[in-house]
């Protein structure tokens, strides 16, 4: 038996429309489907958002199934700890693990950084994503975005030397950071580098496929690597030494906050560089993940940025800086 005074967990789809389309190397997508996790308790609710990623064989209806399936666990007291074990590193655990955090927060008066002992985020610069496409369409769009300080490339294989030189030439100021989405081969690799090298990019993001990504330590890398998806949590940290430089640290892949600021600790402590990344959802994805920019060499929050429109009590972009989370928001 539960009592009213016991945590409801409560858990809905949402579909927010891209401006545009945000293309990468597996393909266009139109909308970002996320899924929201409320834990609600007295007058307060607690809220998480994840968007559950294909890739790693994750839907919406099974994310929203998988958080219903813990509304027991939760009415009896679940805690962010317990919730570790109880769920496998996963999109869903994200949401709710935020959630809680976020409900936590509420009830305390108090933000989700000083209940959980870290610094108090500030406002970051965060990277400006360019889809992927032809030489010429990338390099127009990168025009329209030359201006911001940070810029990610999304490249796909086939053309990325073209690829590289036109956005360079775009954007001659900007600090660039490229995106291979896994779709490099051994074959290609020291080419692709070599022209990033040339183009003055500073980090190279996931170049092979996860689990055949051998060659990256055999090669002189003229440009910083970072893994991400080889990496998911900390377990899978040791697995990159020779490989990679830097990590990103998504929410979604880590399967929440409380997993993902152990993870920057444990990748700092392997001299590895710390990304923060994101999908594209809305803003309530990332501020959590905003707690982890203290850490970071690299913000990738541009989400909101990428949507038709943002959520009630989004975060504040300026440009490229983008500050932290209201509590209205969430933490």
């Amino acid at each position: 038996m539960t009592s009213a005074k016991s945590p409801t967990l409560s858990a809905r789809i949402e579909r927010w429309p891209i401006a545009g389309a945000f293309t990468i190397s597996r393909g266009t997508k139109y909308e970002a489907v996320t899924v929201v996790a409320e834990i609600a308790l007295g007058d307060h609710v607690g809220r998480g958002e994840c968007l559950p990623y294909p890739r790693y064989g994750e839907t919406p209806d099974g994310a929203q199934a998988a958080l219903l399936a813990m509304r027991d666990m939760v009415a009896h007291g679940l805690d962010r700890h317990a919730l570790q074990a109880a769920m496998p590193a996963c999109a869903a655990r994200n949401a709710l693990d935020c959630a809680l955090l976020d409900l936590e927060a509420k009830r305390s008066d108090r933000r989700a950084w000083d209940l959980l002992g870290r610094p108090q985020p500030k406002a970051v610069t965060t990277a400006y994503t360019i889809s992927l496409g032809s030489p010429e369409t990338m390099a127009e769009a990168t025009a329209v975005a030359a201006h911001r300080p940070l810029l990610k490339i999304k490249l796909g294989g086939e053309g990325d030397v073209a690829r590289i030189a036109a956005v360079r030439k775009a954007a001659p100021e900007s600090e660039l950071i490229v995106d291979a989405n896994e779709a490099w081969t051994p074959d290609s690799l020291e080419r692709n580098l070599a022209a990033c090298a040339r183009a003055g990019v500073t980090l190279v993001e996931q170049p092979l496929p996860a689990g055949r990504d051998e060659a990256l330590a055999l090669i002189q890398r003229p440009v910083a690597v970072c893994a991400d998806e080889s990496v998911h949590d900390r377990s899978s940290l040791e697995g990159l030494r020779g490989r990679y430089d830097a990590v990103n640290i998504k929410l979604d892949k880590s399967g929440g906050l409380t997993e993902a600021l152990a993870m920057a600790d444990a990748a700092k402590a392997l001299g590895l560089d710390i990304m923060v990344g994101c999908m594209v959802a809305t803003s309530l994805s990332m501020a959590p993940a905003m707690l982890l920019a203290p850490q970071a060499r690299f913000i990738d929050l541009d989400g909101p940025l990428l949507l038709a429109r943002d959520r009630d009590h989004g975060l504040r972009y300026e440009g490229s800086l983008v500050h932290p989370p209201a509590p209205e928001l969430w933490g």
